[in-house]
Parts: structure tokens; C-alpha cells; sequence
């Protein structure tokens, strides 16, 4: 009996072991398995409009897996949401997790555009009605004119980085290592509707 019950928890000690291993093997992410996760697009949930091809894919497959729960409920938001009516304004998705902003505006002339970053979020823009102009810069090649400011979780650059039309077939992901311009008018489309939903970086 005793020689059993040994067996029984060395059994499960190994279990729980190949468990953990796969686990963690897991969460090693490379160009390649990012690249194959992202393109099975069973973390899209049904959502319609694609992530831009340019987005760091390691990343996300990173960000998307230590914080499954969020992410799924910042997608449901954008998918279940009738993004063509919802008034503008702030909206929780899930506590200080995700949250997402509402605008419906005119786009800025490019140089009242600014360069910036955050820490504590990742951005996700998506054009709702409309179309701009986003440029997108690494930090690290960017040089900083405003510090950043833990209140407002922003800092401000100067860069010289690659601009993108935004329009509602794509949304737009930015990591803290990604120095984006948002808002950028683009000929024709005076004014913008657009969701930006902030999620958490996690270390």
C-alpha cells in the first residue's frame, strides 16, 4: 500500500512537471511560432478587422499569452460593440486592465501631430469611420523632447520613422517600444471616428 501511494505521487510529480515544462516552452516565442500563432487568427475571436503585418509578432504572441483574459475581452469590445453608434467617450472593458476612449474628431494638420510613447499601456487604434494617417518609430532610434510622465503615461519624441493609412480594415498595435503619430490628416477625411483600447503591458 505504501509502495502505492509512492507511485502515485511520483506519478503526479511528473505530471505536473511535463505540465510546467510545456508551459514554459510555450511561452518561448520566436519569428516563427509568432508568426504561425498570429496567423491562425484563433486569438481574433471572430473579430473582422485584421492587425496591421508591420506589428512586432513576438511581442504580441507574448503580451496576448501573459495576459489571455484581457486581450480576449479588449477583442469581444471591439467585436460585439456597435462601434458606428456608441457615443464618444471613456469606457471600462475590464477594470484597470483594459479600457477603451471613443473620439470622433478632426484629424490634425501633420505638424500639430506628435510623436509618443507609454509604458504602462499598449495602444490599440482602430478607424471606426474614416481614415488617417499613423506613423510608427522605435524608441530606441527616437530622440525624447518631453520626458516621460508616469501621470499621463506618455513621452514625447523626435523621429523619423514609416507613416501607414489607418482605415477600418486594420487596427494598429503599439508597444512601449513603439513611438507612434497618430492622427494625421489624411485628404478628404475632415473628420474621424476612431477607438483607441488601452491594455496592460505586462512585464
Amino acid at each position: 500500500m505504501k509502495f502505492l501511494n509512492v507511485a502515485r505521487k511520483t506519478i503526479l510529480l511528473l505530471s505536473f512537471c511535463s505540465f510546467a515544462f510545456a508551459a514554459a516552452a510555450q511561452e518561448t516565442w520566436n519569428e516563427t511560432n509568432a508568426k504561425e500563432w498570429l496567423d491562425k487568427k484563433e486569438w481574433k475571436g471572430g473579430l473582422k478587422p485584421d492587425v496591421f503585418t508591420s506589428v512586432d509578432k513576438v511581442v504580441f504572441a507574448q503580451q496576448y499569452h501573459k495576459n489571455k483574459a484581457a486581450w480576449d475581452k479588449a477583442f469581444a469590445f471591439l467585436r460585439d460593440s456597435d462601434l458606428t453608434k456608441i457615443k464618444p467617450g471613456k469606457y471600462p472593458v475590464d477594470g484597470n486592465n483594459v479600457y477603451a476612449m471613443v473620439t470622433e474628431a478632426p484629424s490634425k494638420e501633420f505638424d500639430a501631430s506628435a510623436w509618443e510613447s507609454h509604458r504602462k499601456y499598449i495602444d490599440l487604434h482602430y478607424i471606426i469611420k474614416g481614415q488617417e494617417t499613423i506613423g510608427m518609430a522605435p524608441v530606441s532610434k527616437s530622440t525624447v523632447t518631453k520626458p516621460y510622465n508616469e501621470t499621463t503615461d506618455a513621452a514625447n519624441y523626435n523621429a523619423q520613422g514609416q507613416y501607414f493609412v489607418a482605415t477600418p480594415a486594420t487596427f494598429y498595435l503599439f508597444f512601449p517600444q513603439d513611438a507612434h503619430r497618430p492622427n494625421i490628416k489624411v485628404a478628404g477625411y475632415d473628420v474621424v471616428r476612431k477607438v483607441v483600447v488601452k491594455i496592460r503591458y505586462i512585464e
